[in-house]
């Protein structure tokens, strides 16, 4: 009981293998071999040990989605010992259904302009993304047998158009330098040490009457500046310990829960002692109240300027495609403006409108349309109007111009072209809300990136402890943007995990 309390005080960590009767902590079994001068036999030893003493693994990768395999062959080729835990049938689940099958994997522009499409905390990605840019990502995948292309807007893909070859690729590197992939294994909690000694040293009493509660409050702050914990290992669902130097998060946000993204690293997180902000849906279709955008399911617009107000303030304008849907809109266009909205998407409704022909002035729009009307003088609106407007758009136009379609162009009034004019370059409708996580393609929110070194992604909480890809608070606009911060992130966690687990293993010589 004496021993137990010390160990209590001591902020040990105590690992028990199987069924063993003795308990003793690897502190004291240490001590005993040193003496010795050998092995205890039969005795119980920390679990995944090897038998000099060894972890099961230098770094533990959780996750196996483009973050943390690209962590895991990292740390592997600084020549750490890595285990990848991936707890689906297989590894890059979520890279398979990326550009609709194709995997747009980054975008080959430079750095400063990747920078400019990360819509906040673009400056901790600063490091990563020059350590490991999207030329050098492209030229990664080459060396590694998926040949690539570009597309417009400098979009990557594997040549092949098939996402798997980027999968494959990572696997093959891997494997190559001995990564130990570990499927169905899933993490249910980290290891860690210290929590009970920082705990412990904070709530000694001062000396002194006057004063006290707030010495003892300085005391704590001290402490909590000066004792940091430490992960140790990572516990899988089925009750097997895995011992590492350095462990790597990688599992993820929100979004596509059915690959196997639900959260798991900010639960993780928090227990370490981090903060997790608020998680919406990023690069999201958002559903809208106005009925008559449902009658356009399907219709693609090209080449228009979509414009959100917040309380009658312009908050966001862009130019580019967009598709009207059964619950309101979506498409490139859409899908960064719900990236660089998602704080006020989560706050209300929005107020939105697209000019359809953002080339013409107003003026020349008129003169457009009375051409089109002077050319088909006898003809109903309802057919002419298609000269200039997608026909699945024609009926809706027209009601809400309040012109009736069966009406001959040679009598539409002025006011009638007015209000078709002014229709045609504020379309407007009401943004009700962002759609669900199961739409989104990543997660806005999560780890807060204040308490994360961003060189090495090593955590400012616990020690040994590193974060790589979509569980970070930080993502990007649609374009292949968010894969290459997941490549930069994985890069700069699995060579900083490394290097930590190396000067441990120093230490314990």
């Amino acid at each position: 009981m004496r021993q137990e309390a010390k160990s209590r005080r001591t902020g040990e960590q105590r690992f028990v293998t199987g069924n063993a009767g003795s308990q003793a902590t690897a502190p004291r079994r240490a001590a005993r071999e040193k003496v010795s001068g050998r092995k205890s036999a039969g005795k119980p030893r920390l679990p995944g040990k090897t038998g000099k003493g060894m972890p099961d693994a230098d770094v533990l990768v959780i996750g196996g989605g483009a973050a943390g395999m690209m962590a895991a062959f990292s740390a592997a080729e600084a020549g750490a010992r890595v285990i990848l835990l991936e707890k689906n049938e297989k590894a890059g689940k979520k890279i398979y259904i990326t550009g609709k099958g194709r995997c747009n994997f980054t975008n080959a522009c430079d750095p400063e302009d990747f920078l400019s499409h990360v819509p906040c905390h673009a400056s901790f990605l600063y490091s990563s993304i020059y350590g490991f840019d999207p030329a050098a990502v492209i030229a990664w995948f080459e060396e590694h047998g998926c040949r690539t292309k570009l597309e417009r807007g400098n979009r990557a893909f594997p040549q092949s158009d098939h996402a798997s070859d980027i999968t494959k690729a990572l696997e093959q590197a891997m494997r190559e330098r001995g990564v130990q992939i570990r499927l169905r294994s899933e993490a249910s909690r980290l290891i860690l040490s210290g929590e009970q000694a920082e705990t412990d040293r904070a709530d000694i009493p001062l000396p002194g009457a006057s004063g006290q509660c707030r010495e003892r409050a300085a005391a704590r702050a001290d402490v909590q500046q000066t004792v940091r914990r430490t992960v140790t290992g990572v516990c899988l669902s089925d009750g097997t310990v895995l011992s590492a130097r350095a462990v790597v998060i990688a599992t993820g946000g929100l979004s596509y829960p059915t690959t196997g993204s639900t959260g798991d690293g900010y639960r993780f997180a928090e227990k370490a002692g981090h903060t997790v902000e608020p998680c919406s849906p990023s690069l999201v279709p958002l559903c809208c109240a106005e009925e008559d955008l449902f009658e356009m399911q399907g219709l693609s617009l090209k080449n228009v300027t979509l414009r959100i107000f917040n309380e009658k303030r312009k908050a966001w304008d862009g130019f580019g495609e967009m598709m009207f849907t059964h619950f309101g809109v979506t498409g490139p266009l859409v899908l960064t403006a719900s990236a660089d909205l998602s704080d006020c998407l989560r706050k209300g409704q929005l107020k939105a409108e697209i000019d359809l022909k953002p080339a013409l002035p107003e003026e020349k729009l008129d003169e457009r349309i009375l051409r089109a009307f002077e050319q088909n003088p006898n003809k109903e609106i309802r057919n002419v109007a298609p000269e200039i407007y997608p026909q699945k758009m024609v009926p809706v136009l027209l009601r809400r111009c309040r012109i009736d379609p069966q009406k001959a162009v040679n009598s539409i009034t002025k006011a009638e072209r007015a209000r078709l004019v002014r229709e045609t370059k504020h379309f407007t409708f009401t943004i009700t809300h962002p759609g669900s996580f199961r739409e989104a393609v990543v997660t806005h929110g999560g780890i807060r990136v204040r308490e994360i070194d961003p060189g090495t992604m090593e955590s400012r909480k616990t020690a040994g402890l590193f974060f790589a890809g979509e569980v970070l608070d930080v993502d990007a606009h649609t374009g292949g943007y968010n894969l290459q911060i997941a490549w930069s992130t994985g890069r700069a966690a699995g060579l900083g995990a490394a290097a930590y687990a190396k000067s441990q293993s120093k230490e314990t010589e």
